[in-house]
């Protein structure tokens, strides 16, 4: 697996010849360190809520570039409306699981609010097994710990800033019900009324879960996990 955080909440996903891009906000994100053209190739966009800080670029990167947009079914319809063809509109609903090219992109509930449809978080497996979760814009919740009965989750992207989503110590639990292996922090740093480092999330992973492994992103800098 090849990671690349871009800040806030926007990653890129590259394993076994398939590549994601999740809530790709460039434009206006202080922490993106280049335009989106810098983003590499995707086989599709995810799309977990209608917030302009996580839709950000996705309608000119899949028309672009000619991939699926996935979202949530209402959520995708409005972005039909602003320019994404109809072709390329891969709208789903909580509970769903398409194909992208071989890889299972399940979605899943996320707690917090949106214009449109409903807030979403995806469990992405690969054909070899490896499975990562990006909750998007949540709190906590306890119906995490099905996802662990469901998944057998390597890789969770969880926020940490507080304020719009859970803090660096509900995070922390998180890790604890998904009973994942790895986890990069979000929806960090970015503004400043969020969370601004990782420092309080590292001592409450070591209460909570101390088994699982913080991974430190530079933005832009890819990772080979």
């Amino acid at each position: 697996m090849e990671l690349t955080w871009f800040g806030h909440s926007n990653f890129r996903l590259a394993h076994d010849g398939v590549a994601f891009a999740i809530d790709p906000f460039f434009t206006g994100n202080p922490k993106a360190p280049s335009p989106w053209s810098a983003l590499g190739p995707v086989n599709a966009v995810l799309v977990t809520h209608d917030h302009g800080d996580h839709v950000g670029q996705s309608v000119d990167i899949a028309t672009s570039r000619k991939v699926p947009l996935v979202g949530v079914y209402d959520t995708v319809g409005k972005l039909n409306g602003q320019g994404l063809p109809q072709d390329l509109g891969l709208g789903m609903n909580l509970g769903g699981t398409v194909k992208v090219d071989g890889v299972r992109v399940s979605m899943v509930q996320a707690l917090h609010s949106t214009a449109s449809g409903a807030c979403s978080g995806y469990i992405l497996t690969w054909p070899d097994g490896f499975c990562a979760y990006h909750s998007g814009d949540t709190a906590l919740f306890g119906d995490m710990e099905l996802f662990a009965k469901f998944h057998k989750i390597k890789l969770a992207l969880l926020p940490i800033g507080g304020w719009f989503t859970m803090d660096s110590r509900q995070a922390a639990y998180a890790c604890k019900l998904l009973g994942c292996e790895l986890v990069a922090p979000m929806h960090w740093g970015t503004f400043p009324v969020l969370e601004q480092n990782t420092a309080a999330f590292k001592e409450h992973l070591a209460d909570y879960a101390p088994k699982a492994k913080v991974l430190d992103l530079v933005p832009g800098k890819p990772l080979k996990i």
